[in-house]
């Protein structure tokens, strides 16, 4: 038993060792292994980042920058979150993966949170926002089929961003996303958001849903209109369609309430969550009022990992924080000062064309690409996003304070006045 112990101890010197030496690479070797042997798919930039700590992370050579993207809408409790993170060494020293053929404790306690907190009466756990909302277009077909007499056409809206899957890219309103995966799968229509009169040419007797975002994050960070939600929640009663909300950007606290859709009164039939449910874990979620949720039975639609323990204790403990904390309230108070002092800004930058978005997701539209100003901002610290060509998006963690607020406002003023 000694020589074994022994040789225990040996081979975790001899990994802890491989380790150190792995978290030892420079930011251009890191970089280097990557471009070597991962698929050119993601517009990288030139940067590694190894460590993070609240709205702020640092690359290999321990440059620190502020994180205004939140890891693409992700990390919105910021980074290495203390909750999360106590949580994620717990389930980890249970059980890691129980087979959806059994049952967890955490999956439960996290579908019975997301549902007592929402519309919802049941909620269906995956891996990714993608998921997510093929989940919701499976349950809208079925529901179709079952109530509706094989209705299946859903309406989307153009500047839509809804999945990489062959399903959510084509319910995605962007032709750009569908380019080279033709044939594409039938049952989709595309109009303007916030225009009602092109929505009601488009329905058919075909048509079963209609699904959008809130804020149309890849879109150009197009908000919604309240009365033109109301409207809308109003028109798909009288017609007998489902209203599906894709907030796998908007969910999880960003605009300021657990869910986007309760800053317009306007409930849906399904809302699909992923990116920030986690706090930077793979998780996903489509929830369902009781009518529609009947339809999904046994057989009836599954995934592997999907409600897995591991990533259900980091949503609940992600979840719990939102509710328990005044993550929200300072979501709100930060969002409200930052859109201002972008407001403010954009009086003297004549390249600012409009500020726009909710909460902590916010959208700044130039006169010119957005990419140049976003690499400047890099350099000096600030990470930032280009979406939609001219615009940058800015979605800091909900933690974001607002002398944090100042430094990335002064960081764009510098670049937008250079």
């Amino acid at each position: 038993m000694g020589l074994q112990l022994h040789a225990d101890a040996q081979r975790a010197n001899a990994w802890g060792s491989q380790w150190r030496e792995r978290l030892a690479m420079t930011s251009s070797e890191i970089i280097a292994r990557n471009e070597r042997f991962l698929f050119p798919v993601y517009p990288r930039a030139p940067l590694a980042l190894v460590r993070g700590e609240g709205c702020r992370v640092w690359d290999a050579e321990g440059k620190e920058y502020l994180d205004f993207f939140s890891s693409t809408v992700v990390t919105n409790l910021g980074h290495a979150h203390p909750r999360v993170t106590a949580a994620i060494v717990e389930q980890a020293k249970k059980i890691v993966h129980v087979s959806n053929l059994h049952h967890s404790a955490p999956q439960g306690e996290l579908a019975e949170l997301l549902c007592r907190h929402s519309f919802a009466s049941r909620a269906f756990l995956c891996n990714s926002g993608a998921e997510a909302n093929e989940a919701a277009i499976k349950l809208a077909r079925r529901y179709g089929c079952e109530r509706l007499g094989g209705r299946f056409e859903i309406i989307t809206m153009l500047g839509s961003f809804h999945g990489r899957t062959l399903a959510t890219l084509t319910a995605t309103g962007q032709e750009k996303v569908r380019e080279g995966f033709q044939p594409l799968p039938e049952g989709f229509r595309y109009v303007p958001l916030n225009d009602m009169t092109a929505l009601k040419a488009a329905y058919s007797p075909r048509t079963v849903a209609v699904m959008l975002e809130l804020v149309q994050g890849e879109g150009g960070v197009i908000p919604v209109k309240a009365s033109y939600l109301t409207e809308l929640r109003a028109w798909c009663d009288e017609q007998g369609l489902l209203l599906i909300f894709d907030e796998v950007q908007t969910g999880a606290g960003r605009l300021g309430k657990l869910f986007g859709y309760e800053l317009f009164g306007v409930e849906p039939d399904i809302v699909t969550l992923a990116k920030g449910l986690a706090n930077g874990v793979p998780i996903g979620a489509m929830l369902a009022r009781a009518e529609v949720a009947q339809c999904f039975r046994e057989g009836a639609h599954g995934s592997t990992f999907g409600g897995n323990p591991l990533a259900c204790a980091a949503a609940v403990a992600t979840v719990r924080t939102l509710l328990e904390t005044d993550v929200l309230e300072n979501c709100r108070r930060q969002g409200a000062y930052l859109k201002a002092q972008l407001t403010e800004l954009a009086k003297s930058c004549r390249s600012i064309r409009v500020v726009r978005g909710y909460g902590l997701l916010l959208g700044v539209e130039l006169d010119s690409p957005a990419t140049p100003v976003v690499d400047a901002c890099r350099e000096r610290g600030l990470i930032v996003n280009a979406t939609a060509g001219q615009v940058i998006r800015l979605a800091p963690p909900l933690v974001v304070s607002a002398e944090e607020v100042d430094a990335a406002v002064a960081i764009l003023a510098e670049v937008l006045g250079a």
